[in-house]
């Protein structure tokens, strides 16, 4: 455990280096995927080993020891974690788990945002066009979604590019980028090393719905001048908390446009995956070993208070016992 509890760290922090580089090596969708199965992976093995290291040092505090019937001697022996470190991940710990369940408030309110906003909608039509000169386009998800569109960024565009944003902003409706973003922002807020991978999740979509987007229209460039014009034309404009065509890098979205449809590569994705497993891997066998350290303390603190049997009665002894619980998956105590 001593080692292995530690690999979730390691593995957040590659990915927090690594997450960037993935939104533009792998294909927009196939990114998207491995970028939220990574947040999950690497978020849970955070808090697992945060709160691995959490136990294992408090479980040394004597008064803790006595209430939970282990030797403290055995645990230090079998695996010492200092204060100072079990300490700082329960904080950590803490943190991580007030920062989630704030995130999840808000974006809980999103959503209801975006409910209340589609009430006011109407409910004939999937598109709908606001008489407003200020240029904007954006997707409210939901059953069903709808996509708003000023007459501002309409007039901006021409028949083709129109089309092009329509079918953008289809695309994130569509394959439910808002259930990507949610994640991202939520594991982001459990552990901080994610915040990158979450800021690289959010061009990932961009770049999605910009390549749904050109299957749909047929013409690469099309697209790519309908992002470029849509984001001059609503320069300056408060940018709505929903998917918006105008979101992401935008410099970088037309140089991807304009250039091949990228390529399908395997290595990044089998590189990830063993990372993953590795983080997985790891914290089972910190979970048993930190399992197997409690048995071990347990059954030290049973045979020095363990009184002789009276004579003429066969009791198993201590060490006897131990091993027999431990043969069986039990405690002492059981």
């Amino acid at each position: 455990m001593l080692i292995s509890v530690y690999v979730p760290f390691v593995v957040a922090a590659v990915l927090a280096v690594l997450a960037p580089r993935l939104a533009h090596v792998l294909p927009p969708r196939r990114a998207a995927w491995a970028l939220a199965c990574a947040a999950l992976v690497t978020a849970i093995g955070w808090a697992g080993a945060l709160a691995l290291l959490a136990f294992t040092g408090v479980a040394q505090i004597p008064e803790v020891a006595e209430e939970g019937r282990w030797s403290v001697a055995a645990l230090q022996a079998e695996d010492p974690v200092y204060l100072v470190v079990a300490g700082g991940s329960a904080l950590m710990l803490a943190a991580g788990v007030v920062s989630l369940g704030m995130a999840a408030v808000q974006q809980a309110r999103l959503l209801g945002r975006a409910r209340r906003e589609r009430a006011r909608l109407p409910q004939d039509t999937e598109l709908v066009v606001v008489d407003d000169d200020v240029p904007m386009a954006f997707a409210l998800p939901g059953s069903p979604g709808r996509i708003v569109v000023s007459r501002g960024m309409l007039r901006s565009l021409t028949d083709r590019e129109r089309e092009a944003l329509l079918a953008h902003e289809r695309a994130h409706l569509r394959c439910r980028h808002h259930l990507f973003q949610i994640l991202w922002r939520l594991t982001a807020a459990l552990n901080p090393l994610l915040r990158p991978l979450a800021v690289a999740g959010g061009f990932v979509l961009e770049r999605w719905a910009d390549e749904e987007a050109a299957q749909r229209v047929g013409d690469r460039k099309v697209v790519a001048h309908a992002v470029g014009r849509a984001a001059l034309a609503s320069a300056g404009a408060p940018l709505p908390a929903a998917l918006a065509a105008t979101g992401g890098s935008v410099p970088q979205r037309v140089r991807a446009l304009l250039a091949p449809p990228p390529p399908r590569r395997t290595l990044p994705l089998v590189a990830g995956g063993l990372l993953l497993a590795a983080c997985c891997a790891s914290l089972a066998n910190a979970a048993s070993d930190s399992d197997h350290m409690m048995d071990t303390a347990q059954c030290a603190a049973y045979t020095a208070t363990a009184s002789e049997p009276p004579t003429g009665e066969h009791h198993v002894h201590g060490p006897d016992f131990c091993s027999v619980t431990r043969l069986h998956g039990g405690h002492p105590h059981d």
